[in-house]
């Protein structure tokens, strides 16, 4: 590849030019995305418009610069573009179509003939009278019939200078409005993403393999077990589940499928294990159809952006009346057009989305996907949080303290077995058994068991090597199996279950061995607890299904007053309604599937990164990063969102009023009021959209 260095400070930052027609735009970002995989480079940015390629390092320059050298355009690679790239494209496209809008407005003003460009502003009013007409054919007064009757009123009075800036300013917040809207699509298709790395297929002669999802091809087997996404459209061939069709429907109740239905990717398997024939590997349409959903509903907005618009409508009537008021009492139809051209509604109606956007896009730099306004809204105005205890409030990554054998089999075969079991389900403690048989080089070859289910938050039943085999709490391992436990035997597990979470291992009825888990708090858990604490979360409570050893000790540790442990997930979810009973509005965080009931009923749900797909879907937030830190984070983000809102009401209220008395007063035009207002509101909007509102996050300062 041919280019020329144009800036280079010879630390860390270095941008090429290629030129023109160098690559596509797809193999620009294929360019970007094979420079980002290499070590060193920090950032990279790339333009197809004129090949220009932004490299942030921390590596040898020259190596950088002998590759790109070497690099052939057959070497060039399409690719989709990021997340990032999706954000930069859009901010160029519209900076571009309001630079545009500017120099129409002033070029038609002042280079063509007065005639034309009377024409000109005439045609433009067109579409924004006709919105007034259906508002008055619907009985509705509302913004758009405010809009129309000043564009009238002023075309009328043949005052076409006032009639193009109330044009021109009215198009730019069009601009501004469908920019919000854009980037609120962009932000839910980047929380509605399939992220999935290995999928399990079973083959021809009926084994089941692991392989990388991006191997997945059509006619496959998928094999789809509780708690795991569905990430195809397929057919299911065997099997029955309930599955959560949310995502594509909209409706919360999961619904029964079995042999020969249709499934859809991004939906979830709540109970039950499919295999599915792929029938279409599809990501873009998918979201496409959830986008087109959500566009149609209102879920995603914020009761705040809804106040916002029904305000906006119900100051509209008094904008007339004040209009009516200054004719009759002055009688002068100035004045009064000075009065209808100022519009607080405006105003109210572009800077409130805006504003949301504009955290959900902030949340998002830093590692927070946001599904809607509404959550962030929520988030701020709560008073309640409530944590699951394993993978939440402890580690994310647990690890097996101790397996010790209570019958005929070896530590390391029952720790063997239970990772076969293990290893198709999604959550914390599956994986460190499964990580320790790893790390113990305990491979179990083919799979040893003929069919796995998943009781949810009880265990594991399957059939291994010709016997009944659970895995699981005591609670279901003891209570609802029947495993029996011998005086030995527990006065062995006494031993340790007070340090250690205990999994049971049993077979054919007996107690084989248990797995002892040790699963210490977050290390920053404690902090994060007395932050919220003072920014206004009055109850912190920890839900467990662990044993009240467990529990307490945790607890304790982190200086949690109120807990409940051995918990259900229908327990869980019915503690949340309960606490929602009392006034209370809950925050719920957690991680597995047994916290997908409670996800689901909290006014706001929070989904740890290691989250099961289950979780991830009900959940309305997700920390892309595995740290408790990111909920002081939502917080802080959230109630400035709030205060940036309360702030544009007092600003909006504040210039037009003022704007108005000028214009009653004659100290100003209609045309100067016109431009005043709608400069105002532009303004507000883009302060709104700006990164600097949500820079100041100051964390509260505590002694732990």
């Amino acid at each position: 590849m041919k280019y020329k260095i144009v800036y280079d400070n010879n630390k860390n930052i270095i941008r090429l030019r290629a030129g023109k027609y160098a690559f596509s735009k797809e193999q620009g970002y294929g360019l970007s995305k094979t420079l980002s995989e290499k070590k060193g480079i920090e950032e990279v940015k790339v333009s197809s418009i004129n090949g220009s390629i932004y490299i942030k390092y921390s590596c040898n320059k020259i190596k950088i610069l002998k590759y790109l050298s070497n690099m052939k355009r057959s070497d060039l690679t399409e690719s989709e573009p990021t997340v990032d790239e999706i954000s930069r494209e859009t901010n160029r496209i519209y900076i571009n179509k309001i630079i545009k809008r500017i120099v129409s407005r002033y070029a038609c003003k002042f280079l063509l003939p007065f005639n034309i460009n009377k024409i000109i502003i005439v045609c433009k009013s067109i579409p924004y009278i006709i919105k007034g007409i259906n508002s008055i054919k619907h009985l509705k007064c509302d913004v758009d019939l405010l809009d129309a009757t000043s564009l009238a009123v002023t075309l009328a009075k043949r005052m076409y200078d006032v009639s193009g800036s109330i044009v021109f300013l009215l198009g730019l917040s069009e601009i501004l409005e469908e920019y919000t809207v854009e980037k609120t699509k962009n932000s839910l298709e980047n929380s509605l993403m399939i992220n999935i790395n290995k999928v399990w297929i079973q083959t021809d002669d009926g084994k089941e393999i692991q392989i990388p999802f991006t191997k997945l091809k059509d006619n496959d087997k998928l094999v789809i077990r509780t708690g795991s996404l569905i990430p195809v459209d397929g057919t299911i061939i065997s099997g029955e589940a309930a599955i959560n069709e949310a995502t594509m429907t909209g409706e919360s109740l999961a619904v029964h499928k079995d042999k020969g239905k249709t499934v859809y990717a991004g939906t979830t398997v709540e109970d039950g294990n499919i295999i599915v024939n792929v029938d279409a590997i599809n990501e873009s349409t998918r979201i496409n159809q959830i986008i087109e959903m959500i566009k149609k509903s209102e879920k995603a907005k914020a009761s705040i952006q809804s106040k916002a618009e029904k305000l906006a409508d119900s100051i509209v009537p008094w904008n007339f009346v004040i209009t009516a008021l200054t004719y009759l009492i002055t009688g002068s139809s100035i004045k009064a057009i000075s009065a209808l051209t100022v519009d607080y509604s405006c105003a109210i109606k572009l800077a409130t989305p805006i504003a949301i956007i504009s955290a959900m896009r902030e949340a998002s730099e830093r590692e927070i996907v946001v599904k809607g306004g509404k959550y962030l809204e929520a988030f701020a105005t709560a008073n309640t949080i409530i944590f699951d205890k394993t993978g939440t409030l402890t580690k994310s990554s647990p690890h097996v303290a101790k397996v010790i054998s209570l019958g005929e089999l070896s530590d390391d075969e029952i720790l063997r077995q239970a990772a076969c079991i293990e290893e198709h389900f999604p959550h914390s403690v599956a994986t460190a058994i499964t990580n320790e048989a790893k790390k113990r080089k305990l491979s179990h070859g083919e799979e040893l068991h003929s069919e796995v289910e998943y009781i949810v938050a009880h265990g594991i039943v399957t059939t291994l090597i010709g016997k009944r085999t659970v895995l699981g709490s005591r609670h279901f391992v003891v209570e609802d199996e029947e495993v029996e436990i011998t005086k030995e035997k527990q006065e062995i597990i006494e031993e340790h279950i007070d340090k250690y979470s205990v999994i049971y291992f049993g077979i054919d009825g007996v107690l084989e061995g248990i797995i002892c888990i040790d699963d210490p708090p977050r290390d920053e858990a404690k902090e994060v607890l007395c932050k919220l604490r003072k920014l206004g979360i009055d109850n912190i409570i920890m839900l467990t299904g662990d044993s009240e050893n467990a529990a307490s000790t945790t607890a304790e540790l982190l200086s949690i007053d109120e807990y409940k442990s051995q918990v259900l997930p229908e327990d869980k979810a019915h503690i949340v309604e309960e606490i929602k009973s009392k006034g209370n509005k809950v925050i719920m965080v957690g991680d597995g599937i047994n916290d997908s009931p409670a996800l689901s009923t909290a006014d706001v749900s929070v989904a740890m990164k290691d989250s099961s797909d289950l979780a991830r879907e009900v959940a309305d937030i997700t920390l892309l990063r595995p740290c408790l830190d990111d909920l002081v984070t939502i917080r802080l983000l959230s109630q400035q969102m709030l205060d940036l809102i309360n702030s544009n009401y007092k600003k909006i209220v504040i210039f037009n009023t003022l704007f108005m008395l000028l214009g009653l007063s004659g100290i100003i035009t209609p045309a100067v009021t016109s431009v005043l207002h709608n400069g105002s509101t532009m303004l507000i909007g883009l302060n709104s959209s700006r990164s600097k509102n949500f820079n100041n996050l100051k964390e509260p300062i505590i002694d732990v």
